[in-house]
């Protein structure tokens, strides 16, 4: 009885010590994946949901995942900064940072980004998809790049922030993907992955350290994630792994 009574209390404490996930998007398999393996890895339920059905309250979240493609409504774009500012963990993915989101009044200014317009080879941003994106670990300590994360190559890299000569990063590709380049940060964070794109009708190879960033806002914190254009790239076992480090991060 004593060992029941014990395992029974061990149960009820880890039903009410799990995390609980949010997932908020407009285009759902590639979520659903991401939910798959949160379940199957890290033993994590998600809920996932469209942003026209956010619950009143977000606080109660660990972390909430941001996944939309087409227009961010104001009253979601209201609540994910309210709720990082208060203290929560808002995960950033892929196209939530898109030209489209120009429009929205605080989305761009509560992320510290900007998308210049312009030609691309002199500083615009530009999307492209049907690409070979390759990702580099820029930050070989950090919890989220390094936890069970198994590189199977190694790029050749040279920083935007510190140029030196080009070095063999570990790293990952992802095929048939979108790229976003030239996004530009207007403050400080942490930069643990950078990306390489080589374009090659215009004979012109980028390297950007802006595949992936962490920032404090308020008492809360944003990581942002570039790659996740196709539900692919998150069955890719390096990105899937950074993506559910980035889930249980504790800052």
């Amino acid at each position: 009885m004593r060992t029941l009574l014990f395992f029974g209390l061990a149960l009820m404490m880890a039903k009410l010590t799990a995390a609980e996930v949010l997932i908020v998007a407009d285009e759902f398999p590639a979520m659903e994946v991401l939910a798959g393996k949160l379940r199957s890895e890290e033993h994590l339920e998600s809920k996932l949901i469209a942003q026209q059905n956010l619950p009143e309250q977000l606080r109660k979240y660990d972390c909430v995942i941001v996944y939309i493609h087409k227009a961010l409504s104001e009253k979601a774009e209201d609540a994910f900064i309210d709720y990082t500012k208060a203290g929560g963990k808002l995960l950033v993915l892929h196209h939530s940072i898109s030209s489209g989101k120009r429009k929205n009044p605080h989305w761009f200014s509560f992320l510290g980004v900007a998308l210049p317009e312009g030609d691309v080879t002199e500083g615009g941003y530009k999307w492209i998809e049907g690409v070979k994106l390759e990702l580099v670990n820029l930050n070989p300590h950090h919890f989220i790049m390094t936890n069970r994360v198994v590189y199977p190559v190694k790029i050749a890299y040279t920083s935007t922030n510190a140029p030196v000569a080009s070095e063999a990063l570990p790293g990952f590709a992802l095929d048939d993907s979108e790229v976003y380049l030239n996004h530009v940060h207007e403050d400080a964070r942490i930069l643990p992955m950078g990306l390489r794109y080589v374009d090659a009708k215009a004979a012109k190879t980028y390297m950007q350290d802006r595949a992936g960033w962490i920032k404090s806002a308020g008492r809360g914190q944003i990581i942002y994630l570039m790659p996740g254009h196709r539900k692919e790239d998150f069955q890719n076992p390096t990105y899937a792994r950074i993506v559910l480090n980035a889930v249980i991060y504790k800052p």
